[in-house]
């Protein structure tokens, strides 16, 4: 497997979202196909480690087999890579945005498919703390039905979010907005995250997480092959 390949598959795909966001039936689709990539790039990894370690895995490339091959060829150093493997992707997730990322990967692996996604107005320029609003909007076969429409509610709904923005903000001495920097953006809720997490924003993020662990995996796996 390239690995390189698949993250430019996750940049592509993460064109798409954007291209049909706040469309909840295109950005299901497509995020779907991004989580997809996000697990083959660690399957590369792993798939990679084998071949560097020698463990001679047959079958599916995973964390799973790989620690087992590792145990039963007594092999402390692949040992020890999977043990730096899940440090180190623990401490790439304790951020929301590469966290949702992970439990979004779950709930595809354990479900088959995503939660509800919600359309919300959002801050294109965002603080901690700054709310959304959700934005109902007519769907026919999970589609919008009609951009119009959706501009309305959200034209409808806007000063009021402003100005709840713009009190919280002054509360916190931040800079106030105006209705241009609002947005209409696709989220996503899922069990154990305390909010609602922008797709695309999140999407975005990940992707230069991915570039920095496999980096770091690479020469993790250089260090412990290398002879001394």
């Amino acid at each position: 497997m390239n690995i390189e390949e698949k993250i430019e598959e996750c940049e592509s795909i993460l064109k798409q979202i954007k291209q049909f966001d706040p469309d909840p039936y295109y950005v299901n689709y497509f995020f779907n196909l991004y989580l997809f990539s996000v697990n083959k790039i660690y399957v590369g990894i792993f798939e990679e480690a084998n071949r560097d370690f020698g463990l001679f895995i047959s079958g599916k490339y995973n964390r799973e087999t790989f620690l087992e091959k590792a145990k039963e060829k007594n092999d402390q150093k692949a040992i020890d890579f999977v043990s730096w493997f899940d440090k180190k992707y623990d401490e790439e997730h304790e951020n929301i945005y590469p966290n949702f990322i992970k439990k979004s990967c779950k709930f595809q692996n354990d479900h088959k498919k995503l939660p509800k996604i919600k359309i919300m107005i959002t801050v294109q320029e965002k603080y901690v703390g700054d709310p959304n609003q959700e934005i109902i909007a007519n769907l026919r076969n999970e589609k919008l039905r009609s951009k119009e429409e959706l501009q309305i509610e959200i034209k409808r709904q806007m000063p009021v979010f402003v100005e709840v923005i713009n009190y919280k903000r002054s509360n916190n001495k931040e800079p106030k907005i105006n209705e241009k920097q609002v947005i209409v953006s696709t989220f996503l809720g899922i069990e154990g995250n305390d909010e609602d997490v922008e797709i695309v924003y999140a999407a975005k993020i990940y992707i230069s997480v991915m570039k920095k662990f496999l980096v770091e995996a690479r020469e993790k796996i250089k260090e412990l092959t290398t002879w001394a």
